[in-house]
């Protein structure tokens, strides 16, 4: 009788060879747009990095885009801790955030859509240091309203045709939130301000 020969184990897989999931996907695409923001990579870089990590099979390939930037809290090579952001899409009717209090996330995308994005932090209350807001006009653009005293990077925009229009100071007041605003301006354009007078007025009304 002839001995049957063991089966051969299978072959250890090494760590960078593990296969990727949606949300390591997603953490180094978060990790690519926050090193764009900084001006860590230009927009050709972004572009063609994004496109290979959202294509990535393994940890390895995912790991390589990432390996010339600061460490991630989002993305080890192993692990994924997901921080999901506040998506805003205004579709064909509009859509609005604010003026009120709710509870800002670190980082917001918002989608101008037909209708058109509002994104007004006037009367928040905020401890964060920074925050990300992603704005991609598309046709009827995107507005964001900040408090005076909260100042704004726009570096990592693309104006788009739309364009970006900035009426912000830079007088930062200390302790008040940095927003790093990024994304395109598209065909309808990306507005970032302070209360104009009529917002102002109802600044001034108690709120209920």
């Amino acid at each position: 009788m002839t001995a049957q020969l063991p089966e051969p184990s299978p072959r250890p897989v090494p760590p960078g060879g593990i296969r990727a999931s949606h949300d390591d996907r997603e953490a180094v695409v978060e990790q690519l747009r926050d090193a764009a923001a900084e001006g860590r990579l230009d927009f050709d870089e972004l572009d063609s990095r994004l496109e290979l990590a959202l294509t990535a099979k393994t940890l390895g390939e995912l790991a390589t885009l990432v390996a010339d930037l600061p460490a991630s809290p989002s993305f080890s090579g192993s692990a994924v801790e997901s921080r999901k952001p506040l998506v805003l899409k205004g579709g064909m009717f509009g859509a609005s955030l604010g003026p009120g209090r709710w509870e800002v996330p670190g980082h917001v995308i918002a989608h101008g859509g037909v209708g058109g994005v509002s994104l007004d932090f006037t009367r928040v209350e905020c401890r964060l240091a920074e925050i990300i807001v992603e704005a991609y006009a598309e046709t009827s653009g995107v507005t964001v309203v900040i408090p005076d005293g909260w100042a704004t990077d726009t570096s990592g925009i693309d104006p788009g045709v739309g364009g970006l229009t900035d009426k912000t100071t830079s007088d930062r007041l200390p302790g008040t939130p940095l927003i790093r605003l990024t994304g395109s301006g598209a065909m309808g354009g990306v507005v970032i301000r302070h209360p104009n007078k009529r917002e102002r007025r109802k600044l001034d009304t108690p709120w209920r």
